[in-house]
């Protein structure tokens, strides 16, 4: 990686959808050769995929958690199974500490949540942590100092 490859990243990171010859205006090299590094750089896996940032809130959803979990002896690998299948969790995670697994979910109502809470208390603990407001953006990965 290099200074150059760091700011194409930073332009995409900022905008997913910014054209080739946008970035190359921005950092200085022609558009092909910003089409290159972008493919090498997918080819790498240093980029991963291009999303759109959805609002859980303006599509409907009324409640959005974090919910922690400790897995029951013998549930770890059957429940990293089945939560690949559950719509509400937009990201899970396995983490150290006292529980296994932090989930992002994303819930109609508190009636949902109830419904799925009861879906994952058979794997294990859990703890639900609503959320009020987001604090922090998804900010952008930048070079090792």
């Amino acid at each position: 990686m290099d200074n150059l490859n760091w700011k194409i990243l930073k332009c995409l990171q900022a905008n997913a959808r910014m054209s080739n010859a946008e970035i190359g205006r921005r950092v200085g090299i022609s558009s092909p050769a910003v089409s290159e590094r972008i493919k090498k750089m997918e080819d790498a896996e240093i980029i991963q995929g291009y999303s759109a940032f959805v609002s859980p809130f303006e599509v409907g959803y009324q409640i959005k958690a974090l919910i922690t979990m400790r897995a029951f002896m013998g549930m770890l690998k059957p429940f990293l199974e089945k939560v690949k299948t559950y719509d509400e969790v937009i990201n899970c995670y396995r983490i150290t500490g006292n529980e296994n697994f932090v989930m992002e979910v994303v819930l109609k109502n508190h009636k949902h949540l109830e419904s799925f809470i009861d879906q994952l208390i058979i794997y294990g603990e859990t703890k639900t942590h609503i959320v009020l407001s987001r604090v922090v953006k998804q900010s952008e990965i930048k070079p090792l100092k």
